[in-house]
């Protein structure tokens, strides 16, 4: 059987480490049972990184995730990915599409995965790499390809 691969977004991040989050529960919920491989960049860390700063412990939990491991993260600062990172801004700017969107579109054109845990519904059902694919939002949509 083909492993299979997902993408991570902020608003997944935040929510499984914020308790107080409204997605927490679900995010919790629909992660637990996903087995596979996960990817993010290093400007979704930045952003959830930010978000978590005044939770108590939530920059601590989320360095430990990552440092366990669970969670791979790749470059989204070489000068030519940022680039293409603010080509696909302007292209997008009518969703709108912020830098850590497209760090993980690109991603998601370089590694061929569709699958995507985000809460951002109306960017990622909008956003289509590889020419015309679309993602797949595993956290909305309950059976994951």
């Amino acid at each position: 059987m083909k492993p299979k691969f997902f993408l991570v977004d902020t608003g997944a991040l935040v929510a499984l480490f914020d308790r107080n989050d409204p997605d927490h529960d679900l995010v919790r919920e629909r992660w637990a049972p996903l087995i596979g491989k996960f990817f993010t960049t290093g400007a979704v860390v930045t952003e959830t990184l930010h978000f978590l700063q005044p939770i108590p412990g939530g920059t601590e939990a989320l360095a430990a995730f990552l440092r366990k491991g669970l969670v791979a993260v790749e470059d989204a600062f070489t000068p030519a990915r940022i680039d293409d990172a603010v080509r696909l801004m302007i292209r997008y700017q009518d969703t709108p599409m912020d830098f850590a969107d497209a760090t993980l579109v690109l991603l998601a054109e370089r590694l061929d995965i569709p699958r995507i845990l985000t809460l951002d519904e109306r960017g990622f059902r909008t956003f289509r790499f590889a020419g015309k694919k679309g993602f797949h939002l595993v956290l909305q949509d309950i059976v994951a390809p």
